[in-house]
């Protein structure tokens, strides 16, 4: 009876043992490849303007490569102002899937910055998912040259292709670029 006892006590503290296992095995650093490829994502918040508290919403997609640079398209809300926008920038993914997203956003030509950010984030759910929040905003275009303005604005963001992770993503996404005094910039498709 007490090695019945004991047998089952051992089998009990393997079965509760192993789930807390499985997952620290499975855990892989994150790296800029497994950010690589196309994204759909939403940015709500409040942005704390020289004359008071203004709305903003975003919903776009974002394209990033293996290289640490990125480009993208939104239609965004800004106190009710809808426009229509281009970004293009740079990204570091640390190996605990925390990343750094800097970027400057340009009229739909490409050709005037309105303004630049920085934003933290980090990726979820296997690296499928991203959260971010806005760390640094600068409105270059509509107020004095380059007026800091403190965000308060969230993203979530879902791969658009998970099973191509780390792969050229969702070839049926266009982003055409231009050329812009010799730099890339990313324009509206279609």
């Amino acid at each position: 009876m007490k090695r019945h006892v004991v047998r089952t006590i051992c089998f009990a503290t393997l079965v509760l043992a192993l789930p807390a296992v499985a997952p620290a095995q499975a855990h892989r650093a994150c790296s800029n490849a497994g950010l690589a490829g196309a994204w759909g994502y939403t940015e709500i918040g409040t942005v704390m303007s020289p004359t008071g508290a203004v709305s903003v919403a975003a919903a776009g997609i974002y394209t990033f490569d293996h290289a640490g640079k990125f480009s993208g398209r939104q239609n965004s809300s800004t106190g009710g102002k809808v426009s229509h926008d281009t970004k293009l920038g740079t990204y570091t993914v640390n190996a605990d899937c925390t990343a750094t997203l800097t970027l400057s956003v340009y009229d739909p030509s490409g050709t005037t910055s309105l303004r630049t950010s920085v934003w933290e984030i980090v990726l979820v759910e296997n690296a499928t998912k991203m959260r971010g929040i806005m760390t640094s905003l600068v409105v270059v275009a509509g107020l004095p040259a380059e007026t800091p303005v403190p965000p308060i604005l969230t993203m979530s963001a879902q791969r658009l292709s998970p099973s191509g992770r780390g792969k050229e993503q969702n070839a049926s996404i266009p982003l055409r670029v231009s050329l812009v005094a010799g730099v890339p910039l990313p324009s509206n498709a279609g």
